[in-house]
């Protein structure tokens, strides 16, 4: 025993002696934080240490890698007990979401997770330095008072949500900064250059991917949420340098689903917050802005899953380490991660005094969805031929982790498409949704037709349900319908055959066949007519490969590409069809693998070009080369057979030789595809066909007398955010071959072309085209007529132009398709 006593302690006088060399930020960094701005390996490294002189009482988990490779962390932080028993915790709080099934109930007496989220965005760089300074304060073991809180409370910390992003921001702020930062605006350090910190490897904004995911940052932290599911979460940002700070609550419209609980909780953290703001003389504001509407941010997807989601915001972007403000005085980097700090652990001390009460809350959010307290019991059915579009419905489901089944009985629901109430009917495959689920309110929000808009002042766009996004036509009941089990596709059958192989083309999986052939050099056709071949009728736009005069490993690339897009071929074993066109007719056609350039730099929206080139790379997985657009002038445009000009102002296009250059490029047989502003842009080009229908409103003689203190919402007139509107397509044409005659556009501006003359109109705005979303009275009329989608020949070449953004966040499903055949089809 005598032997023993003295080894004990030892390795308590070793725990302490670790836990009392906690390093401060400032110790491990070598400056105070705020003095510079800190890269990200510097705050990995930190959590991680931090982590290995606490063991007991903070842990870091990597839980992915972003697309240039760096690390994606988190990092623990409770009582010694409550590190120690972690896992338990996690599970406990699936098990009150009931999203864990197993013989243990709910412990409703665990601690509360609060989950805090900073530097989505790169260039708000103020909240990953002052994750640094909360880390140290909840770990320090002599800030008793934190120590208190901890007891009640598991606080995970996200320090660097967009790495790639803060790096590219400091790295260009180190590097134009000089010894001493300006403070004048005006200051090339406070002008960051083209395609700016903000958004992920790709020009992604982060912040609007969380219920979509397509990015990697997005689904590597979603996945881990929902491990977890955090009873609060905040996500830490930052606005423009001038604004003073704001937080919770929210500003109008909250969508219906959100509690009463929730509203009300948001207002206890924000008067937490403004005891300390008021103490320190700092200004803020709350209920303005910042709403709780579109379901994809860091703070409403949380909410929509049970959780007080919150977004902080901190005056900073472009400030470097300091600006002179309107105001006159000079903000500091300091400042703003100190005003995050505190915001940081006030959040923290409300949710640990409270936290026997949002665990119960929490709860009950979720015992509520699956017993259909103020939620109404409705079923959601979408069916569709193509297997490959329900399978994309049901990723998004599982990456959400709602429930779904298949409808197994007949009803009656609303048609989304149609417009009616009628008769189910299953066009080939099928999945079904029902409310009544632990994710039931989150259900609702993504499926319903159209959600309740309080306040048309939103943030961001109001319409996105799943049948619409997906273009798969859905059903809708609050008829009780049984749900089957979901079954997954069985594999692809690989074909034999000596003269050829048909491959369906009616999804975006198709397209991406097409891709993976012409980039190994497989020759494809496809067929401009719809044929008939061994009684089975395949549609326009079918591909067509043929073993003559081909690659020798033709029919492996075939069977390769198709079993990893889940695209079923058939065998053809003559030229000779049923009906319809034989395969030497004028009507099929050969695909030309096309070397596709895309516009992109300041003349650009790097929003816009991003998705582009994540289509192209994570979609299409086919080569696109960036040119820079002022630089037209200097580059060589004939080896190249695409040109991409996605929306963007295109001053560059001013210079007549420019533009010029471009008409040279379409007339000389280059095929020019133009979205949104970049078609506008083209418009103003006489040589373009283009023509926008102008506003025909007369101004009158009388004086009008507006109100000054509704000048802030005399806009909403002429606003549309984001709604849905239903194109009439002419699908005999390329470049809408896949679709039904008609596609669910997201219209966000008032653009809208004339007729093209010696052109096509492929889709056009019906009279009757709105569907869901807000759209303000000036424009409600103005938007039933018009050219949406159109090509003009002009000289050898083509012009082909999108009115709206049919790639839009990479989540817009259905237009995905119309790029590949603008990009593939068209023209040919």
């Amino acid at each position: 025993m005598k032997r023993i006593i003295p080894v004990c302690l030892l390795l308590l006088a070793t725990h302490l002696l670790s836990a009392q060399n906690i390093p401060s930020p400032q110790q491990f960094l070598g400056y105070e934080p705020g003095d510079h701005f800190t890269p990200c390996y510097k705050i990995d490294s930190y959590c991680n240490a931090v982590a290995q002189a606490s063991p007991s009482t903070v842990k870091t988990l990597k839980y992915g890698q972003t697309n240039e490779g760096r690390d994606l962390m988190v990092a623990f932080i409770s009582s010694a007990q409550n590190i120690g028993n972690l896992e338990n915790i996690r599970q406990n709080n699936l098990r009150l979401a009931g999203m864990l099934k197993d013989n243990t109930p709910a412990d409703v007496n665990m601690p509360a997770i609060v989950w805090l989220s900073y530097n989505v965005h790169g260039n708000e760089p103020s909240g990953s330095e002052a994750a640094m300074k909360v880390l140290y304060a909840l770990a320090d073991p002599s800030n008793t008072q934190t120590k208190e809180w901890l007891q009640h409370v598991v606080v995970i910390i996200d320090p660097i949500q967009n790495p790639d992003g803060r790096d590219r921001y400091i790295n260009w702020y180190n590097n134009a900064a000089g010894k001493h930062f300006n403070a004048d605006p005006q200051s090339r350090e406070h002008d960051e250059p083209w395609p700016y910190g903000r958004t992920n490897h790709y020009n992604f904004d982060l912040n609007r991917d969380w219920a979509w995911q397509t990015q990697i940052e997005s689904q590597q932290k979603v996945k881990l949420y929902n491990q977890w599911l955090p009873e609060v979460h905040v996500d830490l940002h930052e606005q423009g340098y001038n604004a003073p700070y704001y937080f919770a609550p929210a500003a109008q419209p909250f969508h219906e689903v959100v509690t009463q609980w929730q509203r009300d909780f948001q207002v206890t953290v924000g008067k937490n917050n403004a005891r300390y703001f008021d103490t320190n003389g700092w200004l803020y504001f709350t209920r303005q802005i910042f709403d709780l509407f579109y379901p994809s941010y860091g703070d409403t997807y949380p909410i929509y899953n049970g959780a007080i989601g919150m977004t902080y915001e901190q005056g900073g972007i472009g400030a470097g380490l300091g600006v002179k403000t309107r105001s006159g005085d000079t903000l500091t980097l300091t400042d703003r991660l100190m005003h995050h700090y505190t915001t940081s652990l006030s959040t923290i001390e409300v949710a640990s005094n409270n936290a026997k009460q949002l665990v119960a809350e929490f709860k009950k959010y979720f015992d509520n969805n699956r017993n259909g307290v103020d939620l109404e019991n409705v079923t959601y059915v979408l069916t569709s031929s193509d297997q490959n579009k329900i399978e994309a419905v049901r990723k998004l489901l599982d990456n959400n982790g709602i429930s779904y089944g298949i409808a197994n009985a007949a009803f009656i629901g609303y048609n989304y498409f149609d417009n009616k109430t009628e008769a189910f009917k299953n066009a080939g495959y099928q999945i079904a949704v029902n409310t009544l689920q632990p994710r039931g309110r989150m259900v609702k929000v993504l499926f319903e037709k159209e959600s309740k808009l309080v306040d048309s002042a939103t943030y961001d766009i109001t319409a996105w349900s799943i049948p619409y996004v997906f273009g798969v036509n859905a059903w809708a009941t609050k008829d009780r319908v049984s749900l089957g089990a979901y079954t997954l596709p069985t594999a692809v059958t690989p074909v034999q055959s000596n003269y050829g192989v048909l491959i369906p083309y009616s999804s975006i999986n198709a397209s991406k066949v097409l891709a993976a052939l012409l980039l190994q050099g497989i020759h494809v056709r496809y067929s401009g007519d719809d044929f008939t071949y061994n009684g089975k009728v395949f549609n326009k736009g079918t591909l067509i490969v043929l073993k003559g005069n081909n690659q020798p490993n033709w029919l492996d690339a075939v069977n390769a590409a198709c079993s990893a897009w889940n695209v079923q071929p058939y065998t053809v074993q003559t030229g000779f069809m049923d009906a319809g066109a034989d395969f030497g007719s004028s009507d099929v056609h050969f695909i030309k693998a096309p070397k596709v350039a895309l516009l992109t730099g300041k003349n650009v929206s790097h929003i816009a070009a991003g998705e582009v080139w994540s289509y192209f790379d994570n979609e299409l997985n086919y080569p696109v080369t960036q040119l820079m657009a002022e630089d037209i002038g200097e580059i060589n445009l004939s080896g190249y057979d695409v040109l991409i000009m996605p929306d963007g102002g295109y001053d560059v296009f001013d210079d007549k030789a420019n533009a010029s250059k471009l008409e040279d490029f379409v007339k000389g047989g280059g095929k020019l595809i133009a979205t949104e502003s970049g078609a506008e842009k083209l418009a103003g080009l006489g040589w373009s066909g283009l023509k926008l229908i102008e506003d025909t409103a007369q101004s009158s003689d009388s004086i009008i007398q507006k109100s000054y203190g509704a000048s802030e919402r005399d806009f909403l007139t002429s606003f549309i955010p984001g709604a849905i509107y239903k194109v009439q397509l002419d699908n005999t044409h390329p470049v809408a071959y896949g679709y039904p005659g008609f596609y669910y556009t997201l219209k966000q501006d008032a653009r809208v072309y004339g007729s093209i003359k010696g052109g096509w109109n492929i889709g056009i705005f019906p009279s009757d085209a709105y569907v869901a979303g807000f759209v303000g009275s000036k424009l409600k009329s103005k938007l039933k007529q018009g050219v949406a989608i159109g090509e003009k020949h002009v000289g050898r070449g083509d012009i082909i132009f999108f009115n709206d953004d049919i790639l839009f966040r990479q989540f817009w499903q259905n237009g995905k398709m119309l790029f590949a055949n603008a990009v593939f089809l068209a023209g040919n």
